[in-house]
């Protein structure tokens, strides 16, 4: 019944109420410990008189809760980044071989040579009555290190409808560019040959491109792509054009089987969802594969997911350690303090107020640590996610959600409790014995 009712809540008031059950313990361990007395003051005093070895004792906590934050932040920014950047990628159909190569290469524009499918086979694709959208993507050249992708003006129109600027090209020398390439519209520029990492050096292509079209930011690698007609390609290579020779000069579809020099890669895509289903079961030939990059890419977290929770185990294993360090030094703190706090009981301070005392200096220096921690952490995964976002133009996205509250609730709830231990022990001390020393 509790299982039913729970699974019918919205997933922002299921984590509220986990927030809640983590904080609980806190509160009446809190409650208990300083009902009736005022230890703020006393508490502020020590943190002041000890303050490099709280700050020691606050690090620690920082640097383990950070780490554990920084691995959940960033494996999820991660996933939902690339599968973000997969979105406007429902059927991929290639040559036969690695899907993950050939998700690479069509998805995220890694260069890999791929093997080429054939005019026939296209024009099946094409032709399919099931097929709403077929376009051929075919890579191999760059312009200062941006991959230069031959396609159609419908694959131009699917990416970025409408376009940021200007309009799809409709000439072999024209071409639309991603949002981050430092080009606009009227630009001119010359194709290199290969990735462009010598790009320099030299320029194997005598022809240029001008821009009349710059689309939308998508967040994926695409914003930094360069998208040409594929017939542009094709002849810059000395290829036949895709078209016979009757041809009208219009760029795209339908194309000429004879004429077509083939294609590494074709987005298909259909109007129903089972169709899509369909259509790769039947792609799924021994000449080409057909494949979902979603689940190419499930299969890929799947993999990052083993590996989260080896790291979150490695994780939780040196927050444990810390914990235990710090309760370990609020015990020695405490024998440090233990004059002054047989001089309080002296004075007619019972026990319960220096277990409440000490049990709350330690608390402190948890729950500072841990709230340094998920600042650093944050700090560290943005920073980390900047690079990668310029590394592989995917746009990787960071920040503070339930899951980072959660696991910093539960550290500190722990700790909370294992407090209690060196509280009990500063408390139960013999007053005569610590007076005497």
């Amino acid at each position: 019944m509790f299982e039913t009712w729970w699974y019918t809540l919205p997933i922002a008031v299921q984590d509220g109420l986990i927030a809640v059950a983590l904080f609980i313990p806190i509160a009446i361990i809190g409650v208990t410990c300083l009902w009736g007395y005022r230890v703020t003051p006393l508490v502020i005093g020590l943190l002041r008189k000890h303050f490099s070895m709280s700050l020691t004792f606050m690090l620690l906590i920082a640097c383990s809760v950070a780490i554990s934050i920084g691995l959940v932040a960033q494996e999820r920014g991660l996933r939902e980044g690339t599968a973000r950047a997969a979105d406007k990628f429902d059927l991929i159909v290639a040559a036969n071989g690695s899907e993950i190569t050939a998700m690479l290469a069509a998805v995220y524009l890694q260069p890999t040579a791929l093997p080429l499918i054939n005019g026939e086979i296209y024009q099946k694709i094409e032709n399919h009555p099931l097929v709403e959208l077929a376009t051929p993507l075919a890579f191999g050249d760059s312009w200062e290190e941006r991959r230069i992708v031959g396609t159609t003006g419908v694959f131009v129109a699917h990416m970025s409808t409408p376009l940021a600027a200007g309009s799809v090209f409709s000439q072999m020398n024209e071409a639309v560019v991603g949002a981050n390439v430092p080009l606009d519209v009227g630009d001119k520029f010359a194709p290199t040959h290969g990735d462009g990492a010598e790009y320099e050096a030299h320029n194997d292509h005598d022809f240029t491109y001008e821009i009349t079209g710059k689309m939308i930011r998508t967040g994926s690698p695409w914003d930094d792509a360069i998208l040409v007609p594929i017939e542009s390609v094709w002849d810059l290579h000395a290829m036949p054009i895709g078209h016979g020779p009757d041809w009208d000069g219009k760029l795209g579809g339908p194309f000429d089987p004879a004429h077509f020099s083939g294609t590494p890669a074709i987005l298909v895509r259909a109007e129903a969802l089972w169709a899509n289903y369909s259509l790769q079961s039947e792609f799924n030939t021994a000449q080409t594969m057909a494949f979902f990059p979603g689940n190419v890419l499930a299969q890929l977290h799947a993999l990052m997911g083993d590996i989260r929770q080896v790291m979150q185990v490695l994780a939780i294993t040196t927050q444990i350690l810390v914990a235990v360090a710090v309760l370990a030094g609020i015990s020695m703190l405490s024998r440090i303090l233990a004059k002054r706090m047989a001089l309080l009981r002296a004075l007619g301070a019972p026990r319960r107020f220096i277990f409440g005392v000490t049990w709350s200096f330690a608390t402190v220096l948890t729950a500072l640590g841990a709230s340094a921690g998920m600042i650093f952490g944050v700090a560290a995964t943005t920073a980390l996610s900047n690079v990668l976002t310029a590394q592989t133009g995917i746009l990787i996205e960071t920040g503070v959600r339930w899951p980072e509250v959660h696991l910093v609730l539960a550290f500190v709830s722990i700790v909370t409790l294992l407090s209690l231990f060196p509280a009990y022990l500063a408390s139960s001390r013999n007053l005569l014995d610590d007076l005497r020393s």
